[in-house]
């Protein structure tokens, strides 16, 4: 669970597909990608957005895991490579696609991968921004972002009945 000084950050599918769709608006602007490269898991949703919105068909994923249990940050650790398919290419033409940027040890770990590639995320924290290419919403460093696929609706009291 978060810490207390934690902030928190929901994000409902409408509002994720519309910001997924403003980084695609963004980045095709810049053009000349050929193939995506999803950072899995969070990568995934974001990725297949940008895809069809940009017309892209090669979408590729690379398994790096920074978060343990959820919310507990370790060291990145890449557990699926990149395929040939990618690395075949001009990383130039490669647009790399995640949901976050936090502290920056997955950008880096991938960035090792394709450093000539375009990064793009949907939300950044100050700590991993300058790591990224393009992103479209700042978040604090304290603030924990719950996405769509990590929540389900359940009841909320009333602030009052919470005796806050």
């Amino acid at each position: 669970m978060i810490g207390k000084e934690e902030k928190t950050f929901p994000v409902s599918w409408d509002r994720f597909h519309r910001d997924a769709r403003a980084l695609a608006w963004r980045l095709a602007s810049i053009g000349g990608f050929s193939a995506i490269v999803a950072v899995t898991r969070g990568g995934l949703v974001p990725a297949g957005i940008v895809a069809r919105e940009l017309g892209i068909r090669v979408v590729e994923t690379v398994c790096v895991a920074s978060y343990h249990e959820e919310n507990l940050r370790g060291q990145a650790q890449v557990l699926k490579p990149l395929s040939e398919t990618i690395l075949g290419r001009p990383s130039e033409e490669v647009l790399i696609i995640d949901d976050l940027v936090d502290t920056g040890a997955t950008a880096k770990a991938v960035r090792e991968m394709l450093p000539k590639a375009h990064f793009a995320t949907v939300y950044a924290k100050p700590q991993g921004a300058p790591l990224v290419d393009t992103f479209i919403t700042e978040v604090s460093q304290d603030t924990w972002i719950f996405f769509p696929w990590d929540t389900g609706l359940t009841f909320q009291a009333p602030i009052a009945r919470d005796g806050k």
